[in-house]
């Protein structure tokens, strides 16, 4: 599934209203704005005419953007921008008279028409865009990627619609689903493409869009579905604890209840007694819970935002949260309190009295139900511990399958040159002088530059031939010389590009080996001439190195086959924007500065570059695999902690109740070693039984993780051994003290306590 669209196919749903009362087109982008100060940079939306009247919400002051503003050169009075609130605010200080006011927005001209009030975010939850402006402005604004000359290629834009009054989405999917390859034909001039995409089953699709539209709900919709199976999980393990918990505390109150029904409570009386002890304690957990929910959901936040700090999350408490957490409460209230309440005042009235506090008859009859509970709490305990067991080694052959490049002291420099007037050999006198000026600087070991920086989920592919034969699908990047130096790919023949290699020659390539492989099998590819072929097009590159295979987009898919093409022969100037890779051995901090003031004094026009660790994209790259890993990992410690807690607390009363039988075997003889290895024992079978069934459990349910995992099988056997030991080792440990203690009762003592 493919959530962007080519601005041909969107426009060419644009005015299909079937069942759409209007079709509305969005891109996010960054704006720079000129002031006094200099340039800065500001979150901003490219929309189409029909943004503002399909989500219905009317601006603070001026007017909002129409389809009259959607045109190449915009209405007749020039290019018109709908600015934020806080935008407002903070550049215009709140002047009232802000409409019609100037700004001007990448070196070009607009007009403030409108301001829209601070509740309104757009079509995305998680964006805070601060300036709007027409979609037809992206050649003029995004000139260096220019999205809308790249046709039907380029895939950019989010469509969403507002439906007629009375339309479902069902038949909104019927309808775009029917209408596919008609608006396909129509929009999309290369027939082969066209061919292709027909045979490959293309055609729209439509969801709702209710809650808006944002793309790290993709990512994290089924990773978080898992983290709050989770949740439930460990809910239902607390529960299943409480309720053991109660049930022993049960036995050990029967006289107090058997002499309550024998004064005249009811039984229902005493249940509802009872079921109330259990709300309170449902009560408090659930308003420590809330107590402290701000701060998890915040972090929780943060590691979903991660790599991303310009994405906003709203994490703040609403009456949703509340009734979920008070839907919650009574819940739990029903699974800790109702079997023990219940349990606890059945029987006869006659054989509960004379059944005496210590005796173990009455107990003996009722702790069936307390062990099968145990049971139950180890094996979904067991459970976790495995899910979190293939996570956690299934992040690990992520971080260790080797991403064919060092991350290890690369830090990337993003240079953001489009809207100054260097091109040419001019930009890249420009950047040589950047990277010498950063070569200087003490630690560094090398410095290039690249269009595309791995891991980032960007995407340049093309089609590559050796003759005018079959084509072959390549990855592309254009690379400056050193870059395989500085990123740590290995270069196995040829040679690599050089700061003289120009426009006037011939093109140059260097493959990766999946390439060399795909384009030349059984060949030498040195001196080889591959063919780059879009549309009717055909560029000839001449193979003059290759080089090792390293991941493109993420860490999970393998390196695919890769062309890196120079920097320096970019003829057309198709990209004016590089990342500077650099590595160094020494501190990374001085760099940013540096970066800075070359920036300033070379290319004073621009904001400043951003720099990020290598490191840190291969860490944002498995972002979904790392959170995962880390929540379960948490989630099963937790769920450990429970299972100890409750099984220490069960054998703790039924041994505390077993005290007087326990004086007479130590009087009759029995030594502290065999009193030690009989208590042992009663929690032995109960954690044997659980484990057993928490292992079937977790055969069972692993499938479920199986798209979660890299090179590993959810049948893992040495996750599953681990798991075995730790639960042994959780369960010996909850049960050695009850058993010291049991194995210290002085024989008198517990005689005369009975």
């Amino acid at each position: 599934i493919n959530y962007t669209f080519p601005e041909s196919l969107f426009r060419g749903l644009e005015h299909r209203h079937e069942v759409f009362a209007k079709v509305f087109a969005y891109f996010q982008v960054p704006l720079q704005v000129k002031g006094n100060g200099g340039v800065e940079s500001f979150r901003g939306q490219m929309v189409s005419g029909e943004f503002f009247p399909a989500l219905e919400t009317a601006p603070l002051l001026g007017r909002t953007l129409t389809p009259e503003d959607d045109h190449k050169g915009g209405n007749p009075a020039g290019f018109a921008v709908v600015i934020s609130q806080h935008f407002w605010e903070t550049w215009f200080s709140s002047a009232p008279d802000v409409i019609g006011r100037k700004l001007q927005i990448d070196n070009t001209v607009f007009t403030v028409v409108g301001v829209m009030p601070k509740g309104f975010i757009g079509a995305d939850p998680l964006e805070r865009p601060e300036l709007f402006v027409p979609l037809a402005t992206e050649p003029i604004l995004d000139g260096e990627h220019n999205h809308t000359a790249g046709g039907f290629h380029s895939w950019w834009l989010v469509v969403m619609g507002r439906l007629q009054p009375g339309a479902t989405v069902e038949q909104a999917n019927a309808n775009v689903s029917a209408i596919s390859e008609a608006v396909l034909h129509e929009t999309a001039p290369d027939t082969a493409w066209v061919a292709r995409q027909s045979n490959q089953h293309f055609h729209f699709m439509a969801e709702s869009g209710s809650t808006g539209f944002d793309y790290l709900r993709m990512t994290f919709r089924r990773p978080l579905a898992v983290v709050l199976a989770m949740c439930g999980g460990i809910l239902l393990l607390a529960c299943l604890n409480l309720a053991s918990l109660l049930m022993a505390r049960g036995a050990a109150r029967q006289r107090e209840l058997a002499t309550r029904l024998a004064m005249g409570a009811s039984r229902r009386r005493l249940v509802m007694q009872l079921m109330v002890e259990s709300l309170l304690i449902a009560v408090l957990g659930t308003v420590a819970g809330l107590a402290i929910a701000p701060l998890v959901s915040h972090s929780l936040s943060a590691m979903l935002t991660s790599g991303h700090s310009e994405l906003y999350i709203d994490t703040s408490l609403d009456l949703r949260v509340f009734g979920f957490a008070a839907l919650v409460a009574v819940v739990a209230t029903l699974l800790i309190g109702l079997v023990p309440a219940l349990q606890a005042t059945s029987g006869s009235l006659h054989d509960r009295i004379k059944a005496g506090l210590h005796t173990t008859q009455a107990h003996e009859r009722r702790k069936f139900l307390p062990r099968a509970l145990l049971s139950v709490e180890i094996a979904l305990a067991m459970v976790l511990v495995v899910g979190a067991g293939l996570l956690a080694s299934s992040l690990m052959r992520l971080y260790t399958s080797g991403a064919g490049f060092n991350p290890s002291g690369v830090e990337n420099i993003a240079f953001s040159m489009e809207k100054q007037p260097l091109r040419g050999d001019a930009l890249m006198r420009l950047y040589h002088e950047l990277g010498d000026g950063l070569s200087r600087q003490p630690g560094v070991k090398s410095v290039s530059f690249a269009v595309i920086v791995p891991l980032t989920h960007s995407i340049w592919d093309e089609d590559f031939s050796v003759s005018a034969g079959k084509t072959t699908e390549i990855y592309m990047n254009r690379v400056g010389p050193n870059y395989f130096q500085a990123m740590g790919i290995s270069f196995f023949e040829g040679r690599d590009f050089s700061w003289n290699d120009s426009v006037t020659e011939s093109c140059k390539v260097i493959l990766n080996q999946a390439a060399v492989k795909a384009l030349f099998p059984g060949g030498n590819a040195i001196g080889q001439v591959v063919h780059e072929r879009s549309g009717n097009t055909t560029v000839p590159y001449e193979v003059v190195g290759v080089a090792g295979d390293a991941k493109y987009r993420d860490m999970r898919t393998v390196a695919p086959p890769t062309a890196y093409l120079a920097i320096t022969q970019d003829s057309k100037q198709q990209w004016l924007s590089y990342t500077a890779v650099v590595r160094t051995d020494g501190p990374a901090a001085p760099l940013a500065g540096t970066a800075r003031t070359l920036a300033q004094r070379l290319a004073p026009t621009t904001p400043a570059p951003v720099m990020t660790s290598m490191a840190s994209v291969v860490d944002d790259s498995l972002s979904v695999e790392r959170i995962m890993a880390m929540l379960s990992v948490f989630f099963a410690v937790c769920a450990l902690v429970v299972t100890a807690v409750g099984l220490y607390g069960t054998l703790a009363y039924a041994t505390a109740r077993r005290t007087s039988e326990i004086g007479i075997r130590m009087a009759l003889g029995a030594r502290r070693a065999q009193v030690m290895r009989m208590v042992l024992f009663q929690n032995a079978g109960v954690a044997a039984t659980g484990t057993a069934a928490g292992l079937l459990a977790a055969l069972l349910t692993s499938r479920a993780l199986a798209s979660f995992l890299y090179g590993a099988s959810p049948r893992d056997p040495l996750v599953y051994a681990v798991s075995i030991g730790a639960m042994v080792a959780v369960a010996c440990a909850a049960s050695l003290l009850p058993a010291l203690r049991a194995s210290r009762t002085e024989p008198i003592a517990a005689i005369r306590c009975e």
